[in-house]
């Protein structure tokens, strides 16, 4: 049975190739690739007409929230689908989760018609839908995946993600992993998520190897980027 409720710390790292194989390297005995092994995840997110969620989260508030249409591989039709709400609270992360088929996700989350199967997270996708007034498809995230998992510790989750892109037109999975690049090359961007605290040894690897935290969102990059073209392209128009 699919997981609907999630609760925990998520932690981002940005690593190099380098730092990236000795990771892999000194971690092998704390963590290993899971059942799904590498996927390519494909996301759409909803926003306001005038980015009101993104926007906000970029100013980094101790509450925020998003909603995004969710599949592994390029969906069809029929394919499983995952309609999510992502919120984080004073660094803990909530996610809600609630499946579908593909089709009838875009019928609900697009067109407006109601889900089949309704249930209290149905009733929170509702009310998200219905308090942020004109809410639509917004942009699509996509990126390929590693996931591992804790081989002492089931809860211990590491993802590593390559070939981050964003578009802000064709919004629909089934376009698949296809947008403009948001790491540079050589670029890993790596979470931890957890329960609780951090596993001590992962710990001392991690400042070993001189990797540390950082604040990243991949929607949030997307974001920033399309400003950066809107304005070149202004720019371009002003002077021509």
């Amino acid at each position: 049975m699919d997981k609907t409720v999630f609760k925990r710390i998520e932690t981002k790292y940005l690593l190099n190739d380098i730092q990236y194989q000795a990771l892999l390297e000194r971690i092998r005995h704390k963590a290993r690739v899971d059942e799904y092994g590498e996927s390519t995840i494909l996301n759409i997110y909803f926003d306001t007409p005038d980015f009101r969620l993104i926007r906000t989260s970029l100013e980094k508030p101790k509450y925020k929230e998003k909603l995004r249409l969710r599949s592994y591989g390029v969906p069809t039709e029929d394919s499983k689908a995952f309609i999510e709400i992502k919120k984080k609270y004073d660094g803990v992360v909530y996610k809600r989760r609630m499946t579908a088929s593909y089709q009838e996700s875009l019928d609900y989350l697009y067109f407006g018609k109601n889900i089949h199967k309704k249930s209290q997270i149905s009733k929170e996708v509702d009310y998200f839908l219905d308090y942020y007034q004109g809410i639509q498809p917004a942009m699509a995230i996509s990126y390929d995946r590693i996931a591992m998992i804790g081989t002492e510790d089931p809860e211990l989750r590491i993802t590593f993600d390559t070939n981050i892109r964003w578009r802000r037109d064709h919004l629909d999975l089934r376009f698949g992993n296809k947008g403009e690049d948001i790491l540079l090359p050589g670029q890993h961007l790596m979470e931890i998520k957890i329960a609780g605290a951090m596993d001590l040894e992962v710990a001392s690897i991690l400042s070993e190897l001189h990797i540390y935290p950082t604040s990243f969102s991949k929607y949030g990059s997307g974001y920033q980027l399309m400003c950066k073209e809107q304005e070149n392209i202004l720019l371009v128009e002003q002077t021509a």
